[in-house]
């Protein structure tokens, strides 16, 4: 079975996650300008919105998958031991799986779901 990860298919999601990142930090800034958003309270409503807090959720998702493809493919070029590029490729992936759940924890707090 081929490595989900390697060659085309890792190129195709660092440019399918980059052009999400793209959009998301064109088109937010813009629709946060739009909506009056100033304060703690504008915030918390902004986000309590579902379709909202999906496109944030997608939109960090799609930075730990753009992030994990990047660092992954540079210990790979780089780092020659294989002991050591498997450790910090594991530490890598346990702190972007971290933060992950912890903003994902965070949005689903603000929407009022039980996490």
């Amino acid at each position: 079975m081929k490595h989900l990860l390697s060659g085309f298919s890792a190129w195709l999601l660092q440019r399918v996650s980059a052009v999400y990142l793209l959009l998301f930090l064109i088109f937010m800034p813009l629709y946060i300008w739009q909506q009056g958003v100033r304060e703690y309270r504008g915030w918390h409503t902004l986000l309590a919105e579902p379709v909202v807090a999906l496109i944030w959720a997608v939109f960090f998702l799609a930075l730990m998958l753009h992030a994990w493809v990047g660092i992954r493919d540079i210990l790979i070029d780089y780092v020659h031991n294989l002991g050591l590029r498997l450790g910090l490729l594991a530490i890598v992936a346990v702190s972007l799986v971290m933060m992950l759940f912890w903003v994902l924890g965070i949005l689903l707090m603000n929407s009022g779901v039980a996490v």
